[in-house]
């Protein structure tokens, strides 16, 4: 077997050519570094920058991303009896040379790769300085676009001239930080005679009725594709297979072995399994894993030269594109039964990668889980994500959409840069294709319309700007490494040239006239067959913000905030969203009373509109078959589009979500005059549900009531209208209420801000009911409602950053009560009295300029003891 060293302790960072803006404190000290990791982290372990993060700082630290740097180790190790030994990089960042003992042996230029170095002639088992030298990312990405000549894109640093993370160049949700450094391991590996390169297993199920009875067998077939490297002797090899099911201490296995004859390079094993349990996305089956491992030897000894692991799943997937009398759908496919996709766009969970470790990988996945997603697609602008990632959506069942690293762009068609893109498509498709979550692979991130629509043809003048990469270089590489795996050519994309790229009748559609344009309520002008963005902003949870920004005050508007929101007039559009729903005082500069009011607006706008959305496209089903909300998560404490803030707590938009994606939905639609209740019923049983829609006063007083029943065929949606309508002016009195279903729906017909809804009055009565060691303890929170409450929250982060509310967004009426259950909570003596009063306990109309004053009748009634475990 080969002998591994991972090089992770020892190297020292310094700087090699500094920016004329880098403090001298920096050009002159040289510090420990961290493998994985980069400059900026090293830095900042060392005490040399502040916290790029916190207030206005990423704004004084251009300089790093200007600069040279070196990381240098001592490579001292005793591996010699081996026919070859190799440097192998599975991530460097990204314009680098590596030097041994100051003759260099590896050159690179791209981000997204894993590279080895036959250093076997120049190793010597002796101490030898090892390093690694970095060039500033942005002067070699101006350097290439003068050479090649400017492409258009949509911000200003030319992050498309150069294969690296774009988003590091900044985005209109992260910040511009360019990095430099060795971002994945760093190994030295001997081996001998042979290794696997690489180990491409594909993953069939085929079905048959073999007797013609009407009994259907599957038969899972898992052919492996090999690629070997040789040193050494060449003589016959063999290679084994063994396939067992993960996770069992013992038990049967399957095996098959072949002969691979000297001088060959590649060899093939085929396994086969009857019936085999079948891998689903969550909520449509279980998610049997099993585990494969591929092992090389030579025919005369068994003891292996080299091995391969790695989990697979029996499933099948197909994306159906079959033009239909409407257009062109965009189906995903599992085992041959579409799946209405409730998904979400996942970016980097930091802008420094080396930072998200398996643990922060398993918990924002697990949070997406429990809002009901059950897609993540990754985002073109960011990386190719760790296995770990992967791996735990394969555990959890969440299909995974792999975007290939192109956004927002026009990319060079060179040589070089073609031969850059290939090399990188050919590592990661065969490093993710073994997964059975991974769904598709989707060749880019809005260039396609971006050249339909922004500006881009006319600026190129018929040069070369990605389109062969998408129709041509990709496609061809999935079909030849990852055959098993759909290809689509861009997002959005409508299937052909012939139509315009975000066509809402065919493919898949990007909607961003709401936000940028348009209020919320426009996503129900769509019928699209499939939404792979959509989004509406709003700012990070309270701890987050006061713990990023010291603004004093920190207002809206204060200049933390402003640098912590990164979108194009993204204030203006927050502003112009509430303004739609809410009265909102024209008398101060800033969008509401006070940052506490404008946090609760903003926040439960996001979450409205949002939740609206994917309602509405849930509706239609099976004409969309699906929606991914813009964005599950953030990278830094940023204002933006995601439901978990940059420091992994859940926003008021994740409880939406989680309400709107939920297995069985209720919500009230509206369908040419009228409304509708639509039944959405995502499970595999049968649901019989009697409901009951009441008209009610603001007062709390009922005036009509309708019984509808259905009885919702498995995997559909059906819709009942109804029959009674108001006035217009009655209406701004009156809220529509269908309860019976999972979750209460509400329907106004009027806005917030013209409703006439009452000052808040509710009584809240908080007590400890838990202590859990190490978790903080348990309250449970009873609001009673004396007048209607309309979306009442509990915000228990603004008195321990760790604590969680099971629940947000909850309307009352007159006399109904709800319990919120809030974890984590630190045990002081006042923390009870605080849960009950503003500003953790809000609702919409405790909001003074909703109803006239501060809503003094927004009371508690008392808190109770503690009780302990």
């Amino acid at each position: 077997m080969p002998t591994q060293e991972t090089l992770s302790t020892g190297w020292l960072l310094r700087c090699t050519a500094a920016d004329e803006a880098a403090p001298a404190a920096v050009v002159s000290r040289e510090v420990p570094a961290a493998v994985p990791g980069c400059v900026h982290t090293d830095l900042l372990a060392a005490g040399l920058i502040d916290d790029p993060y916190l207030d206005r700082n990423e704004e004084t630290l251009a300089w790093i991303g200007e600069s040279d740097w070196s990381l240098t180790t001592t490579l001292a190790s005793s591996v010699v009896a081996h026919d070859r030994v190799d440097l192998v990089f599975e991530g460097l960042d990204t314009v680098a040379e590596v030097l041994l003992d100051d003759q260099q042996v590896l050159s690179t230029r791209n981000m997204h790769r894993t590279y080895r170095a036959d250093i076997t002639r120049r190793f010597t088992g002796a101490p030898q300085q090892l390093q690694v030298r970095f060039a500033s990312p942005l002067r070699y990405a101006r350097a290439q676009s003068e050479r090649l000549g400017p492409l258009p894109c949509s911000y200003p640093m030319p992050f498309n001239m150069i294969r690296k993370m774009a988003c590091n160049f900044g985005w209109d949700w992260g910040p511009s930080l360019v990095t430099s450094g060795i971002w994945k391991p760093v190994r030295l590996q001997a081996w001998s005679t042979a290794r696997l390169a690489r180990v491409r297993p594909h993953v069939t199920v085929t079905s048959a009725d073999h007797d013609g009875g009407g009994e259907i067998t599957s038969t899972g077939r898992i052919l492996i594709d090999v690629e070997l490297e040789r040193a050494g002797a060449d003589r016959p090899l063999l290679l084994r297979a063994k396939l067992s099911r993960a996770g069992a201490a013992a038990g049967p296995a399957t095996g098959f072995e072949v002969r691979i004859e000297a001088g060959a390079t590649t060899g093939q094993l085929e396994l086969t399994v009857p019936d085999p349990e079948l891998w689903w996305p969550r909520g449509h089956g279980g998610q049997p894993l099993h585990d494969l491992v591929v092992t090389l030897s030579t025919a005369q000894a068994p003891q292996p030269l080299d091995s391969w692991a790695g989990r697979i799943g029996f499933r099948t997937v197909t994306l159906d594109q079959e033009p239909d009398e409407q257009g062109r759908p965009f189906t995903f496919r599992i085992n041959g039964k579409p799946v209405s996709i409730q998904g979400a766009n996942w970016i980097p969970d930091d802008c420094f990668p080396n930072r998200i470790g398996a643990g922060r990988y398993r918990r924002r996945i697990e949070q997406a889980a429990e809002a009901g997603v059950n897609l993540l697609r990754v985002w073109g602008g960011g990386i190719y994500e760790s296995d770990d990632f992967y791996a735990v959506c394969d555990e959890l069942g969440i299909l995974t959409w792999q975007d290939f690293l192109f956004a927002c762009a026009a990319y060079p068609e060179d040589a070089d840069t073609a031969a850059e893109v290939e090399a990188e498509a050919r590592d990661n498709v065969t490093r993710l294709m073994s997964h059975p979550s991974l769904v598709l692979w989707n060749g880019n991130n809005e260039n396609l319309w971006g050249h339909a629509d922004w500006g881009w043809a006319e600026e190129l003048g018929g040069r070369p700007w990605g389109m062969g990469y998408y129709t041509g270089l990709l496609p061809r590489l999935v079909a030849e490494i990852d055959p098993t795996t759909p290809y689509w050519p861009g997002s959005p994309w409508s299937g052909t040239g012939d139509l315009h790229p975000n066509d809402p009748a065919h493919g898949n559609m990007h909607i961003w006239d709401v936000w940028n344009q348009r209020d919320y309520a426009a996503y129900r002008e769509y019928r699209p067959r499939f939404v792979s963005e959509f989004g509406f902003q709003g700012p990070a949870t309270f701890s987050t913000l006061s713990r990023a920004l010291h603004d004093q005050p920190l207002r809206p508007d204060s200049a933390g905030m402003l640098a912590h929101q990164k979108a194009k007039d993204g204030d203006l559009k927050l502003r112009r969203g509430l303004e739609a729903h809410f009265r909102i005082p024209r008398s101060s500069g800033n969008p509401a009373v006070d940052l506490a009011d404008w946090h609760l607006l903003t926040q439960v706008n996001q979450a409205r509109a949002v939740q609206l959305g994917a309602e509405h496209f849930r509706s239609l089903w099976p004409h969309c078959t699906g929606a991914i909300v813009w964005q599950l998560n953030d990278c830094w404490p940023v204002t933006s589009w995601a439901a978990i803030d940059g420091d992994g707590r859940r926003k008021p938009l994740w409880y939406g979500l989680r309400a709107a994606f939920a297995p069985r939905l209720v919500t009230v639609q509206p369908r040419g005059d009228g409304l509708v209740v639509v039944a959405v019923n995502d499970t595999d049983e049968p649901w019989s549900a009697r409901l009951t829609a009441r008209r009610v006063q603001v007062s709390g007083r009922e005036l009509a009531t309708e019984e509808l029943l259905f009885e919702v065929a498995p995997r559909s949606v059906q819709e009942r209208a109804l029959g009674t309508t108001g006035t217009a002016d009655a209406e701004r009195h009156e809220l529509l209420v269908v309860d019976g279903g999972p979750r209460r729906a509400i329907w106004t017909w009027a806005q917030d801000k013209d409703l006439a809804l009452p000052n808040a009055d509710l009584e809240a009565v908080a007590q400890f009911v838990d202590t859990v060691a190490g978790a903080g303890v348990t309250a449970g929170v009873t609001v009673t409602a004396r007048s209607v409450l309309r979306d009442l929250c509990l915000f228990p982060d603004r008195l321990t950053p760790a604590a969680e509310v099971d629940e947000q967004l909850v309307t009352l009426l007159p006399g109904e009560s709800r319990t919120f259950t809030v974890t984590g909570l630190d045990p002081a003596e006042d923390i009870l009295k605080a849960l009950t009063v503003a500003p953790v306990l809000r609702c919409v109309n405790d909001l003074p300029h909703l109803t006239g004053k501060r809503a003094g009748a927004l009371r508690k009634k008392g808190a109770s003891r503690p009780r302990r475990n």
